[in-house]
């Protein structure tokens, strides 16, 4: 069942059509079990740095703001798939309203393999998750009509971005990599890097390209609703060894992430 809350209030349809036609502002999205969310620190300095950058000093909101306006769209929810985003308040351009929509939690269980194929794309301001998705989407429907689950981003310059709704990592057979390119830093990926160096396991960011896929053992996709979803394939090249050793290693990292309290 969704909810939809500006403000704290009930949206109304005039409040969905103006976030709807008014396609400007950022968003986060997180998993909340139990009233806890994974890297709810890193979720509100994101929403704090988008609305700095894109509305001015003015629109930055208060954490515990934040915090309440989320416990009260979830009201007595203990699971449930949240987002929140920061739109244009009406009639200004220098205040903002805070949106949480809260939806059915998503099921923790293994996901399948995908099959994935590269396309060159670059994000707008690729650093922040803005409402601007267009491409995003775009690029995951072409895949899906060439027989494809998803779609990984490459940029101009060759280098290795991200996928979809995902950042991806890789497997060398002695440490994870992540790709280094201008990309959105998702908050799982942060979560998984930090999980990573607590766990003892070995990671580096490093510029990757498509050409060093064939020398890759094994890849995953990461984001909010799942931190180790692998990848069967790349365009031509088969991850056949390693998946597991991969997934393995992000899961061990993900179940040392601590959870907290909205």
């Amino acid at each position: 069942m969704l909810r939809v809350e500006i403000n704290g209030l009930p949206a109304e349809v005039a409040d969905v059509h103006r976030v709807a036609t008014w396609n400007y502002g950022h968003f986060t999205s997180m998993q909340v079990r139990e009233g806890a969310v994974p890297g709810l620190e890193l979720h509100l300095r994101r929403l704090a740095g988008a609305s700095l950058e894109l509305f001015g000093e003015a629109a930055v909101q208060d954490d515990a703001r934040i915090r309440e306006l989320i416990r009260h769209g979830l009201g007595d929810r203990s699971a449930a798939s949240a987002r929140v985003s920061v739109v244009p308040a009406v009639g200004s351009e220098d205040r903002t309203d805070v949106m949480v929509s809260v939806s059915d939690a998503v099921a923790d269980s293994p996901r399948p393999a995908l099959r994935v194929r590269t396309a060159t794309y670059e994000r707008d301001l690729p650093h922040l998750k803005h409402a601007a998705t267009m491409g995003l989407t775009y690029g995951m429907l072409q895949a899906r009509e060439a027989g494809f689950d998803d779609v990984l981003f490459v940029g101009r310059d060759g280098f290795v971005r991200g996928g979809s709704v995902w950042n991806v990592s890789f497997w060398d057979g002695e440490q994870v990599l992540w790709p280094e390119a201008p990309m959105l830093p998702g908050i799982t990926m942060q979560l998984l890097q930090a999980g990573l160096t607590r766990v003892g396991a070995p990671w580096s960011p490093r510029p990757l390209t498509a050409n060093d896929l064939p020398e890759l053992r094994a890849a995953a996709a990461s984001n909010s609703q799942c931190p180790s979803q692998p990848l069967a394939s790349i365009d031509r090249v088969a991850f056949s060894d390693g998946g597991s050793v991969l997934t393995e290693v992000l899961d061990r990292a993900w179940a040392s992430v601590p959870w907290d309290v909205i």
